[in-house]
């Protein structure tokens, strides 16, 4: 991908990753997704904004070369994880008169994790600003938007925000710009489900920074830019909020059909009561997908044969991700079948500790589950719906 114009001075250098369908050997990227890398040129100044992943860091020299950027006077870096950073040690090669522009903690993570010599950085606390020559770059602070140094730029006289990971999409797109606000949200969603969810409670503040400042672009590392900011950050104040929906995700698995009849028949109950329901299985999912609907659900229903003792390792799987990702779901249940005993009820609690969720009473069947087991599943049903009812969830 060649350079594409921003606005006058202001160029998209990184570079789109069509064919990248996992992230940290975890996370799927069905549509792909991109580096974004900023350049921006004024009548004193050349300023680099963010890099790519060092496998493709050859198409952001070349887009450079393509600017005929013979100097490089600052590379600002918004955040030390390497498929953004990972380009700085060639850039750096590349351009030796480079300083790279980040705050104390940044600085400290690109030494440990990129061996960047600390004689190449310019130091800025929050709030500090860079002047590039009739042009004014701020940088604020914004730690755990989604690791501790992570770092906002803003270019004042355009009114363009560069966010690093925050507010991003992993989506690999030809439109430069946000086209189909429709595709990109549901991209998005994916995106803070994935990566930005755990740490939902701190990001009030930054989207109120965000409103005091009034860009007119959002420019993030990921993803195509905003030209309407409002569409993003309305999402994420819903995302964030602690508002839930009227909706169980119930994520299962079953070896012998007990456990899948079991779930089958919850799902028809708790659509009777009106529950929208959304369920993976676990044999066969995209933990991207099971995340998203945890994003606005009110219940979590956890379903698993015993293996042994416990939870089957997928059941498990699915809890220690939920746990990581720490979701606003209010009640959880767990629904199960066993042969002669065990402690599955006990581990997927524990493995879910930090959803703080109210517990139903599980349902557990040995063996093949009977009318009375069925009518113990409607009760389970009602009683979600009844929860959701008194605490006002619609």
């Amino acid at each position: 991908m060649n350079p594409r114009t921003i606005c006058d001075n202001v160029w998209a250098v990184g570079t789109i990753d069509w064919d990248r369908r996992l992230f940290d050997e975890l996370i799927p990227l069905p549509e792909g997704t991109s580096y974004n890398a900023y350049l921006i040129k004024t009548a004193e100044k050349t300023v680099l904004i963010d890099t790519v992943d060092p496998p493709v860091q050859e198409q952001l020299l070349h887009n450079l070369q393509q600017l005929e950027v013979d100097r490089l006077d600052y590379l600002a870096s918004n955040h030390a994880e390497q498929d953004h950073s990972g380009a700085i040690p060639a850039v750096l090669e590349t351009y030796p008169e480079a300083r790279v522009v980040t705050n104390p903690k940044c600085r400290d993570m690109l030494i440990d994790h990129l061996h960047v010599p600390g004689d190449r950085f310019e130091v800025k606390e929050n709030g500090e600003s860079l002047d590039i020559g009739g042009r004014t770059l701020q940088f604020f602070t914004a730690p755990f938007v989604h690791w501790p140094e992570t770092q906002f730029t803003w270019l004042a006289e355009e009114k363009i925000l560069f966010t690093g990971d925050f507010l991003g999409s992993h989506l690999a797109t030809s439109a430069l710009f946000v086209e189909n606000e429709a595709e990109v949200y549901v991209g998005a969603k994916r995106y803070y489900a994935e990566i930005m969810m755990p740490f939902r409670k701190m990001f009030g503040k930054y989207l109120d920074l965000i409103d005091e400042l009034g860009p007119e672009m959002i420019a993030s590392t990921h993803g195509p830019i905003y030209p309407r900011p409002a569409f993003i950050l309305d999402a994420y104040r819903e995302w964030i909020s602690e508002d839930v929906k009227n909706e169980a995700v119930i994520a299962y698995l079953s070896m012998h059909d007990s456990t899948a009849e079991m779930i089958h028949h919850l799902i028809n109950a708790l659509i009777d009561h009106d529950i929208r329901v959304k369920v993976h299985n676990l044999t066969d999912v995209d933990l991207g997908e099971l995340a998203i609907d945890l994003v606005d659900a009110a219940t979590l229903v956890l379903a698993s044969p015993t293996v042994l003792v416990g939870p089957h390792p997928s059941a498990a799987y699915a809890a220690l991700v939920a746990n990581a990702l720490k979701p606003k779901a209010r009640f959880g249940a767990i629904v199960g079948s066993f042969g002669w005993g065990g402690k599955m009820v006990e581990q997927l609690q524990a493995l879910t500790s930090n959803l703080k969720l109210e517990w139903f009473d599980p349902v557990m069947v040995k063996g093949k589950p009977r009318p009375d087991d069925f009518a113990t599943l409607e009760a389970l049903a009602e009683a979600i719906a009844g929860r959701h009812r008194e605490a006002g969830i619609s």
